[in-house]
């Protein structure tokens, strides 16, 4: 959170509002890309290794079959990206002299992929320390790459950090791994086991519309935003949107790392029942908690995190912050749909909720300007929440 925290400001002075809206876009490049060239297996990987973990044998069948469907896609992915570089460059960031950016990201994407895989059999496997030490290694990374990048080239060295600190941090991740009793390198890659193939791809499913839908309505809100705002208000929605992200990481660690991993190996509708509970005892709390800290020193965040420029996100706060607490709140309940494989539910209300939010936007914006960003925020978030409920407690889900 402290690394992401201090990038948004490195971003803030270097490369502006109008900047964050372009890196914006590019990430949202980079997470359907990399979603793709893995297969959107990741999510299957972590559950799944949970699921087996009193059977090495179906853990090594796993891994294998997820290995070589990364290889795979990388290799797919990569060779398309670099041919299509300079198209991909004036789609998303509306230039197509930024082509490097994308042919760097082609040329590391399989250490992005396999970065991710090996984060997710850690989580899978509950090896906390490592998990933690992996991600560190790459959050540091990425803070000295991005200032070091940002400080020399501007919004250009932005763009390719963000384009290669992942791969870069996949050979920490791997030295970890390596470090292990269970783990081998001969295990990352072999026959391709149908039946584990047929589990993964339930999750591909979700992955995969998740990996479309959201970056897609992203773009279309800042494009939305920056035609009818300005770039520079696409800019201040993307720097709350990234704030709300950093600060909500210690919520949102906690249900990836601990409660989808936990959801996954338990069996019985009572059970998860017990957990969820547990999750609103805990979590829920410590969200709200954030939001009202968050609220009473946004000025302070303002001054401290971003620059003088960036002095009308303030209109924001209240909304987003309400919108990331029913966010969290929908959650819990919406990880039950995710650790069960609730896979024609998930589709749907991923396509229906993305309509929803960018459709709210374009009807507020004449009303409440940036502001509307924030309050159809809040407003689908809670709407999300409601649909929860019936869809996994109502629906007898759960008892």
């Amino acid at each position: 959170m402290l690394t992401l925290l201090g990038i948004n400001k490195i971003l803030a002075v270097y490369v502006g509002p109008a900047g964050y809206a372009a890196l914006g876009q590019f990430q949202n490049a980079v997470q359907m890309i990399s979603t793709l060239a893995s297969g959107a297996i990741n999510t299957g990987v972590t559950k799944y290794t949970s699921e087996y973990q009193n059977s090495e044998v179906l853990q090594r069948k796993l891994w294998q079959t997820a290995g070589t469907i990364a290889v795979t896609g990388s290799i797919v992915v990569s060779v398309l990206v670099f041919i299509f570089s300079e198209w991909l460059a004036h789609e998303f960031l509306g230039d197509a002299k930024l082509s490097t950016v994308f042919v760097w990201f082609s040329a590391t994407l399989g250490l992005f992929v396999f970065n991710t895989l090996l984060l997710a059999i850690l989580n899978g496997k509950k090896d906390i320390p490592r998990y933690v030490l992996a991600n560190i290694a790459g959050s540091v990374l990425a803070l000295v790459m991005t200032a070091i990048m940002v400080v020399n080239w501007g919004l250009l060295g932005a763009l390719i950090a963000l384009a290669v600190y992942q791969s870069l941090a996949f050979f920490a991740t791997l030295y970890l791994c390596l470090r292990t009793p269970w783990f081998h390198l001969r295990e990352l890659v072999g026959r391709v086991d149908l039946p584990m193939a047929k589990n993964l791809a339930k999750y591909t499913a979700m992955a995969l519309t998740s990996a479309a839908i959201v970056p897609l309505t992203h773009i279309f809100i800042r494009k939305h935003l920056g035609e009818t705002l300005g770039w520079d208000a696409a800019g201040y929605w993307e720097a709350m949107f990234r704030f709300s992200g950093a600060y909500l990481m210690l919520v949102t660690s906690t249900l990836s790392v601990y409660y989808l991993p936990r959801l996954a190996e338990l069996k019985t509708p009572k059970a998860i029942r017990r957990e969820v509970l547990l999750g609103y005892k805990v979590i829920l709390p410590a969200a709200v908690v954030c939001a009202c800290q968050v609220y009473l020193v946004r000025h302070f965040i303002i001054q401290i995190l971003f620059s003088d420029e960036f002095r009308h996100i303030e209109v924001l706060f209240f909304w987003q912050l309400i919108g990331d607490t029913l966010k969290i709140a929908s959650w819990l309940l919406a990880f039950v749909m995710v650790a069960k494989a609730m896979v024609k539910l998930y589709i749907v209300t991923e396509l229906i909720f993305s309509a929803l939010f960018y459709g709210l936007i374009c009807k507020l914006t004449p009303l409440f300007g940036l502001e509307a960003a924030a309050i159809s925020h809040a407003i689908v978030y809670f709407i999300y929440l409601v649909t929860m409920y019936w869809a996994v407690v109502k629906q007898e889900t759960l008892p």
